[in-house]
């Protein structure tokens, strides 16, 4: 996910950045690792470790997401010890949610 070949011509994010919003992602996966699924290959839900701050975190790394790539979509779901997070993508944008589910598995979810 860090190779920008994998960037779709849709993403906003300017390409200096881009490398500062995977380290978000992967900071986020590796101090939070809880659980992941896939219900289908367009879905990804993972379960991140609640704590203080933590909820807003994702809520801010998902908005700005959200910003620059719009093709994702994402569902937060608040709890006091795990916090869910939904993402899903369209079958054109397919092999971005697989890049990052593979990134989720490094950063230790499983």
């Amino acid at each position: 996910m860090s190779d920008p070949a994998w960037v779709p011509q849709s993403c906003t994010l300017p390409t200096a950045e881009r490398p500062l919003r995977v380290a978000e992602w992967d900071a986020l996966f590796a101090e939070r690792a809880g659980s992941l699924s896939r219900p289908g290959p367009l879905r990804l839900c993972l379960e991140l470790a609640a704590g203080a701050g933590v909820e807003e975190r994702v809520r801010d790394l998902v908005a700005r997401e959200s910003g620059c790539c719009s093709f994702f979509s994402f569902t937060v779901t608040p709890g006091t010890e795990l916090i869910g997070l939904e993402i899903g993508v369209d079958q054109e944008h397919a092999a971005i949610l697989e890049a990052l589910a593979a990134r989720t598995t490094r950063g230790g979810l499983r």
